[in-house]
């Protein structure tokens, strides 16, 4: 049993504090209660709650007089496609699909996996998942069949909800063979696929299982909104893990909600009827707070764009979807800002176009190097803030601005500082309290605040053993940074083996499993290696077999292949460096921070459990013939 940590100092401020965020909503019952220990040794927010955050982000506008309200803009420059839904109009499709739902047998409890492209149905399906209490577990489209067949075997849905396609710029991508595909190597398949079909590909509907999405929703049935307990699971959302298996996090109706509308409120500063566009995709965690439910919930419009921020047409694109639906706030990771920065250098497109709208942009998903900060303020001229949150927390745990109209603390490369209910603390290896400008692991003091994760789905052991047992008392995070001397908080990358590309976490440990499946390769090691434009990239360490002969560009090649295969195009992985070993301690375990410093030119001490100090000269003349990162620029080292 693991030790609660509610102490009274927290019943005495931030129960009280919470209880009035929730007194911002309007609930069925309302709490009473603001936390509660559960059996497990952890906590629950609001258990005696009783809400739905379906009826929060669309019936309560409608009974409110905001029915009329845009609530959804839709733009698809790649499909030529533009839609709009009021309250009203997003909420008769929402009941069409819940009564669908429901006439396919699902019920409250229930999982449902939705493989989608960022369609309005994306969000429909959501929304009507959340009215009849399933819990949906939205996939990446982007993802291959066998990411998407781990995830079905772990959720175990009734049914799976997907698109004849996606688009990807001027690329159709048939989404129906990758689900047939998923569904094959599956223990577990669903009961039915449902297939929205797109202009763009038709999917052949080849079993009694497959249904057509718009004849599946016109049938007549029951789009009532299922009342939830306040700590009844919302979703699943999947994350990668250090193991390859990634990690189900769970989600709740009440604290989540409380969470998203104190969000608004207090750091992003959106009030009702206001624009709020993030720029993401409904299968990554920003998709589920900041495109779907916080928006809706706040009253505010929200918009899907199938695109990207370049290419579609140009480095405009972004800029054209800000004049012409006078956006306030565009909420973006850094990957995109260097994207149009690498093609817009001088910010030639940006003037093109009327953006007085705009009063924010906010970053994150991944640190922005200060360059990229920097540049983008100089061309807008607007607030600029980075602020840091994972999948896991589900909201901001830390933000330049914790209310509207407070003076901004832009620092460039800082992430601001903790949100009001986040205790944030620099721990040391022994997990002692590290003073300003010492770096250290990023640690959370339990309790963590509503709209956190309560737990991962059906696997409580993994939770503790991953979160809570590095440091007892509190959420381990994962990053390491430090605070400066004013309390601003430094985000300098993940402690784990689990990297960031593009805002996407991918696990390296899962590529070095499909990597070590090549007949060639006798040994690997795959790093985050820093990118200007994506934030990071794999790189992948290879030891050939003896006697085995293969190129360096075939082995690119041929792991390319194997890893788009597995994982998906997203990885971006296309580098491979064959070394004629890795460096190790003397107990074999192979120094995969000493490669990622000396890929990226930063100074290392050499360990002294090395087993051979010399191969690490070796790589790194190795990395400069093939002009590999920036190992050119190692500062210094240490023996």
């Amino acid at each position: 049993m693991k030790q609660h940590h509610l102490t009274p100092e927290f019943q005495a401020g931030q129960e009280a504090f919470w209880l009035k965020q929730a007194g911002n909503l309007s609930w069925k019952t309302p709490p009473q209660t603001a936390i509660r220990p559960t059996p497990n040794g952890f906590y629950e927010w609001f258990p005696d709650g009783i809400t739905n955050i379906c009826h929060l982000a669309l019936d309560v506008h409608v009974a409110n007089g905001r029915g009329e309200q845009t609530a959804l803009i839709f733009d698809s420059p790649v499909s030529n496609t533009k839609r709009r839904f009021t309250f009203r109009e997003l909420l008769a499709e929402v009941q069409k699909v819940a009564a669908a739902l429901r006439n396919s047998g699902v019920e409250k409890g229930d999982r449902v996996v939705l493989y989608l492209p960022p369609v309005p149905e994306a969000a429909i399906c959501m929304l009507a998942c959340a009215r009849v209490g399933a819990i949906h577990s939205v996939v990446f489209g982007g993802f291959a069949p066998h990411e998407l067949a781990i995830r079905i075997d772990d959720a175990k849905p009734k049914l799976i909800i997907t698109a004849s396609c996606g688009i990807e710029v001027d690329k159709v991508i048939p989404y129906k063979p990758m689900v047939d595909e998923a569904i094959s190597q599956s223990l577990f398949p669903p009961a039915q696929v449902v297939v929205i079909q797109r202009e763009q590909h038709k999917a052949v509907l080849s079993s009694d299982t497959d249904l057509d999405y718009a004849a599946w929703i016109s049938n007549e049935g029951d789009g009532a909104c299922e009342w939830m307990n306040s700590t009844d699971p919302l979703y699943i959302l999947y994350t990668s893990g250090t193991t390859g298996k990634p990690k189900g996090i769970v989600r709740d109706h009440g604290g989540y909600a409380v969470a998203l509308k104190f969000s608004f409120d207090e750091i992003y500063g959106s009030k009702p009827g206001d624009t709020f566009w993030a720029a993401s995709d409904v299968g990554w965690v920003v998709g589920h707070s900041y495109m779907v439910y916080g928006p809706l919930i706040q009253g505010c419009t929200t918009v899907l764009y199938e695109g990207k921020p370049v290419r579609t047409p140009d480095p405009g694109a972004f800029w054209r979807m800000i004049e012409e639906y006078k956006i306030q706030s565009l909420f973006v990771a850094p990957t995109a800002i260097r994207a149009i920065r690498k093609e817009d250098e001088h910010g030639n497109h940006i003037r093109k176009y009327d953006i007085s709208s705009l009063k924010t942009l906010f970053l994150a998903g991944e640190r922005c190097d200060p360059s990229t900060w920097h540049w983008i303020h100089e061309q807008l001229g607007i607030p600029v803030l980075d602020h840091w949150w994972q999948t896991e927390t589900g909201w901001p745990i830390a933000s330049p601005v914790i209310a509207p109209g407070e003076k901004y603390s832009m620092v460039p490369g800082s992430a601001g500082v903790p949100v009001p209910g986040y205790q944030v603390e620099i721990l040391s290896h022994d997990g002692q309290p590290l003073i300003p400008l010492q770096e250290g692991f990023i640690s959370i003091k339990l309790p963590l605040p509503p709209g956190c994760m309560p737990g991962l789905y059906e696997d409580e052991e993994r939770f503790f053993s991953s979160y809570l047992e590095t440091y007892p008392g509190y959420y381990q995070t994962g990053d390491g940074g430090y605070f400066d001397e004013e309390g601003h908080l430094f985000i300098m990358g993940r402690t784990d083996d689990v990297i960031n590309v593009s805002g996407h976490r991918l696990s390296t440990g899962e590529m070095e499993e499909i990597v070590a499946t090549h007949p060639n390769v006798a040994e690997c090691a795959v790093i985050g290696m820093a990118d200007e434009l994506r934030g990071q990239v794999p790189l992948a360490f290879v030891v050939i077999k003896d006697g085995n002969i293969v190129s360096e560009e075939q082995l690119e090649r041929d792991l390319t292949d194997l890893i788009r295969k597995q994982i998906g195009a997203m990885a971006c992985f296309r580098l491979v460096l064959k070394v004629q070993r890795l460096p190790k301690t003397r107990s074999g375990k192979i120094l995969r921070r000493i490669l990622r410093s000396l890929t990226d030119g930063e100074h290392y001490v050499i360990p002294s459990t090395i087993d051979d100090p010399a191969i690490l000269a070796e790589i790194h003349e190795l990395l400069k013939i093939r002009k590999i990162g920036k190992a050119f620029q190692v500062l210094s080292i240490e023996s």
